[in-house]
């Protein structure tokens, strides 16, 4: 199994490059772990009090369970996903079966910043992109899909993802094997990325392969 960590800030691109490497993959060859699905459950706070949760700090997410699940993927065991709203802060009943496979990617703004889901990467990746690309994306995807306001995202910014972006997000980019700049508009990142996966699954065949044989 080859598990590969795709980090970058809010609205970088990382969704954009994760779809795209695994459209370049075999079918079913890849599983995909969002971090944002590992969000703790805060469905009992009121809406006064979700108002004030920072998903810009480490703190916010079950990084134990995450960690658990990698564990449990690369012993080949299937593992329940968790499902998460932004908008009522709260994790469903339900989970989505994610199946373990030759490739295991997850992706998050700060899956390169947990030294204990680090350790367990075979490839490590940072997108990239200016801070005033990230910020439209932020207030697009925001108005649209979390229901927030103009001035909501633009308060929301400037308390929470721009300084944990700089605290945390920002820092972990030295930790990554490859940089993508321009994040999912970078084809020819993707396409080394790619490569470079299928370059390493079958240099572990062949290791495989080669230890049989004695």
């Amino acid at each position: 199994m080859l598990i590969i960590g795709i980090a970058g800030g809010s609205g970088s691109g990382k969704s954009t490059v994760v779809k795209k490497v695994v459209k370049r993959l075999p079918k079913d060859s890849v599983s995909v772990i969002y971090q944002d699905a590992y969000y703790k459950d805060n469905g009992h706070l009121s809406p006064e009090e979700r108002a004030k949760i920072n998903f810009d700090h480490p703190s916010a997410i079950e990084f134990n369970l995450l960690v658990k699940h990698m564990d449990m993927l690369r012993e080949g065991k299937e593992v329940p996903m968790p499902i998460y709203s932004y908008l009522t802060c709260a994790r469903a009943k339900e989970t989505v079966p994610v199946p373990a496979r030759e490739v295991v990617i997850v992706e998050g703004i700060l899956t390169l910043q947990n030294p204990r889901l680090r350790d367990r990467m075979d490839i490590k990746i940072f997108v990239d992109a200016d801070a005033d690309d990230r910020l439209m994306r932020i207030i697009y995807r925001d108005i649209q899909e979390r229901g927030r306001s103009f001035i909501d995202v633009l308060e929301h910014y400037e308390r929470f993802v721009k300084p944990m972006h700089l605290q945390f997000i920002e820092p972990s980019k030295r930790y990554a094997d490859i940089i993508v700049p321009q994040g999912g508009e970078n084809i020819v990142a993707i396409d080394i990325i790619t490569s470079m996966i299928k370059m390493t699954q079958n240099a572990k065949v062949s290791g495989k392969t080669t230890e049989a044989s004695k």
